[in-house]
């Protein structure tokens, strides 16, 4: 029963900090911490409430990305969204393949959390007072420069507490998407590359799970799915008339209390 309780919080954490600026991984680190999470079955539970909150995404645009795929074979610029998503998705992909797994063992700490999540509210509340107005107000008349831009910002979310959510909607904002285009192409480009990074954990966990795992996990995935959904739908109501610096604001208190409390 104590499990499936830090499984519903793990989900809830999950599908909370996955799509805002504020980034789920450092939160995920410091929750399980906090709750004396089973080590050995941390991996997996991440794993499986990651996958619940992706498949908020994909509920949430499930007509949008139906009317796409119908429109991506007559080309134009249907077609040309979806390869500028893959163009953003590669230099994350690539980083990852080369050093997430020296990341992971060296940065996957508190303290890298609390510095990240402090640097990572300056720029938000740097950019959101310094920034001039986006001229790209739809996610189809995003530029192939545009793209790349975001996808570049993205490598930068591999290192735990930084965001994929804050570091893709800054490099949106930065080359020139307003805030909700930017905020969308985020949502977009989660889709592969939040999809990807489950398959392929989930594809080494497999050997390892039992029957024991089925509850919690099961559990979880459908927590973070829940909670991501009610996020997203409030958060792109949220930037259509609201800036990011409420969520910079946090990033420096949480850093702080992070590097406090448990250096």
């Amino acid at each position: 029963m104590l499990l499936l309780l830090k499984a519903i919080v793990m989900g809830l954490v999950e599908g909370v900090t996955e799509f805002l600026p504020i980034s789920s991984t450092g939160h995920l680190i410091l929750t399980g911490q906090l709750i004396d999470y089973p080590a050995a079955q941390r991996v997996t539970t991440e794993i499986f409430i990651q996958m619940g909150a992706i498949l908020a995404v994909f509920w949430h645009y499930g007509t949008e990305l139906t009317g796409l795929a119908q429109r991506v074979p007559r080309g134009g610029a249907a077609r040309d969204l979806v390869l500028k998503v893959f163009v953003a998705f590669l230099p994350a992909a690539a980083a990852g393949v080369l050093v997430h797994h020296a990341i992971e063992e060296r940065l996957f700490n508190p303290t890298t959390v609390a510095i990240s999540l402090i640097v990572g509210g300056i720029i938000i509340l740097v950019v959101e007072r310094r920034r001039r107005r986006g001229t790209t107000d739809h996610i189809e008349a995003t530029t192939w420069g545009q793209a790349l831009a975001v996808g570049v910002a993205q490598t930068t979310s591999l290192i735990p507490g930084v965001s994929r959510a804050g570091a893709t909607i800054i490099g949106g904002l930065l080359a020139g998407l307003d805030r909700p285009t930017a905020t969308q192409f985020s949502f977009y480009l989660a889709l592969p590359t939040v999809s990807a990074a489950s398959l392929f954990s989930l594809l080494k966990a497999l050997p390892s799970l039992g029957r024991g795992d089925v509850a919690p996990l099961a559990l979880g995935f459908v927590v973070a799915f829940a909670s991501a959904l009610v996020v997203i739908r409030s958060f792109l109501v949220y930037v259509r008339s609201n800036d990011l610096r409420v969520f910079g604001y946090y990033r420096l208190a949480a850093g702080a209390l992070v590097y406090v409390l448990m250096r």
